[in-house]
């Protein structure tokens, strides 16, 4: 926001999508149908050894939320950037009130919960919001489907196309 105030109509989901599996993108839906514009901020974590290059985890992301893919639907008022740096500061970047999360597991929670309290603590005006994952998404990690890609298994239940074949095509190499 030009003015420096902060939209409680926007909100951002932040990760590193690496790559971005069908539990990232209910997120996305549901945040979408929540908030009249939602941010996927792809972050660069330098702790994180990635399998695609920030540049590519965005336009599969952009790709997926454009409508591209079988069962792909167009999310019209998400948009994709990458960031580097703390997302709370992204958030506020962007003119948005509210951080949204994921969570999955009680361990998700944990961590997630401790986050929280520190972004609170570093921006007290940002919220953070948390959608609980689908059942069927809850086991679900970018980190187990590299995995199984690497053993040449099958995603078909965990990733859109053109995800699946960027990350088998990776797993290739």
């Amino acid at each position: 926001m030009p003015d420096g105030t902060l939209s409680a109509r926007v909100a951002v989901y932040t990760g590193t999508f690496d790559p971005v599996h069908y539990g990232h993108l209910d997120i996305i839906k549901r945040g979408s149908r929540l908030f009249d514009k939602l941010i996927v901020g792809v972050g660069i974590n330098p702790d994180k050894k990635t399998t695609f290059s920030t540049e590519e985890r965005v336009q599969l992301i952009r790709d997926v939320v454009s409508g591209k893919g079988e069962n792909a639907e167009r999310l019209p008022n998400v948009e994709v950037l990458s960031f580097d740096g703390l997302a709370v500061r992204f958030v506020r970047e962007c003119g948005a009130r509210i951080l949204l999360r994921g969570l999955r597991t009680l361990s998700d929670m944990e961590y997630e919960f401790t986050m929280s309290l520190m972004n609170l603590a570093q921006d007290p005006q940002i919220e953070t919001l948390f959608l609980m994952a689908k059942e069927e998404f809850s086991h679900v990690s970018s980190s187990l489907l590299r995995q199984i890609a690497a053993l040449d298994g099958n995603l078909t239940k965990f990733l859109p196309e053109p995800v699946r074949s960027a990350l088998a095509e990776r797993a290739r190499k």
